[in-house]
């Protein structure tokens, strides 16, 4: 596997569900002071989904609304992710859940890169998004290793890169983060966390939500919340927190406040929307969203090495297929909330 980055997708996920739900619960009076043209010009569009989308009535929009987000990072001149969310919104607008695929999940990809002769292969998730330079080619190949793992068609696309998190965490301050234990950076000066809930700047909220290594502990696993998958906990705790701060903060309601968000997205965040569907369209209908309505749900699937190298394997016929395939057809028929009821040990809290 080549071109292995670092970059956390929850930075990304942040810019899409963080700012743009902030500015949905605002509703179409904040909207309309903004500026109908301002806005629906502040965030740029890119092909994300191509053919892999699925209809949407634009005239009417209407849930259930599955999102692929995807984390960037742009470094030496090409783009590449290793950080894939899959944010399902239910038929009311409502609710939402958080699905984080993880990076090590082993998967077919039917492009593996030149290693493989540009064939198909069986390898890591986040290999999907490694395979070349070329952002076009890379991102293509995702959205169909998706789609063929799922069954899943999205209806809107997504993709930022982390600087974007660190600007909305700017903006807001400081956001509130609970590590359920002690925990010592890895990188930098190697600051220490300690365990339960305190406010973190951008730059400790970088550092805190990178971590994986640091979920290594067998009551981590034990739990669910080993390595990646700590990670992952983390980063769906700095998206709900965010959240949970700019509506603090009045962002919904101050026309000012709001045009700072959307002007800061600059290029961090692109919006991939169907034909005749804008930005304003798209927060008007999620005006209802609420930052304590998001489900975080782990992918069932167990770590297991082969060949001396590290996966989150489901292997078929054990209960973890079963549950992950239950979880597809969820997303699909718009039934998450009874997935979650039959599977709550896939469903993760904050703490």
């Amino acid at each position: 596997m080549t071109g292995k980055t670092h970059a956390p997708w929850w930075a990304h996920v942040m810019l899409y569900a963080g700012g743009l739900t902030t500015v949905v619960a605002g509703g179409a009076a904040a909207v309309a002071q903004y500026g109908l043209d301002t806005a629906n010009g502040a965030v740029e569009h890119e092909d994300i989904l191509g053919d892999n989308r699925a209809e949407v009535d634009v005239e009417n929009l209407a849930g259930p609304l599955d999102i692929l987000v995807l984390g960037v990072d742009e470094q030496g001149g090409s783009t590449r992710s290793d950080t894939m969310i899959m944010v399902h919104v239910n038929e009311d607008l409502t609710d939402v859940a958080m699905v984080s695929l993880p990076r090590d999940l082993l998967v077919p990809i039917p492009d593996c890169g030149p290693d493989w002769g540009n064939g198909p292969c069986e390898y890591k998730l986040n290999h999907a998004a490694s395979i070349s330079d070329d952002w076009d080619v890379t991102r293509s190949n995702v959205v169909e290793t998706i789609d063929d793992l799922t069954g899943v068609q999205f209806h809107l696309g997504a993709t930022v890169n982390f600087e974007g998190f660190l600007d909305l965490v700017d903006m807001v301050g400081e956001i509130e983060l609970c590590p359920w234990h002690e925990i010592t950076s890895i990188h930098g000066d190697r600051r220490t966390f300690p365990e339960g809930c305190a406010y973190y700047d951008k730059d400790e909220s970088l550092d805190l939500v990178r971590q994986r290594k640091a979920w290594g502990r067998p009551s981590d696993w034990e739990s669910g919340r080993g390595g990646d998958y700590g990670r992952q906990a983390m980063q769906q705790q700095a998206i709900k927190s965010l959240l949970r701060e700019a509506k603090a903060q009045g962002f919904h309601k101050d026309p000012t406040k709001l045009t700072g968000l959307l002007d800061g997205f600059g290029s961090s965040l692109k919006l991939d929307l169907p034909p005749g569907l804008e930005v304003t369209d798209l927060v008007v209908n999620l005006r209802d969203l609420d930052p304590d309505h998001i489900d975080s749900i782990r992918v069932p699937a167990s770590g297991e090495k082969i060949d001396g190298i590290d996966y989150e394997v489901t292997h078929v016929g054990t209960e973890e297929q079963i549950a992950a395939d239950a979880l597809w057809e969820a997303l699909r028929n718009d039934t998450v909330d009874q997935w979650m009821l039959q599977y709550p040990e896939w469903v993760k809290s904050d703490t």
